[in-house]
């Protein structure tokens, strides 16, 4: 199924130490967790983190909110232009496994 994700990212927490460049310009790599089927108290499916090595905890740079998927059946996500401007609605800290790199 393929997914339209809405990102917002608040460049302030970037550790900009971390960016690397590359062949066409400066990179952050960031890692996206998503669950499609569960919306916060802001209508975020999801948050984005800054990666981090092995041991660490990569900061939280923003949400990820789902507007829009091809299955047809769920039309719950809509398009609607953000209602805020400015930091991102924080998220709570997700249950993962412990040996993720971040």
């Amino acid at each position: 199924m393929k997914y339209g994700v809405r990102l917002k990212i608040n460049v302030s927490m970037i550790d900009k130490a971390k960016l690397f460049a590359g062949k066409n310009g400066k990179y952050l790599d960031a890692t996206v967790f998503l669950d499609v089927d569960t919306k916060d108290q802001y209508d975020n499916n999801g948050m984005i983190t800054q990666d981090a090595p092995k041991g660490e905890k990569g900061a939280i740079l923003g949400n990820a909110q789902v507007f829009w998927n091809d299955g047809g059946g769920q039309q719950q996500y809509s398009q609607q232009a953000p209602q805020q401007q400015g930091q991102a609605a924080p998220m709570a800290e997700p249950s993962f496994d412990d040996d993720l790199a971040f």
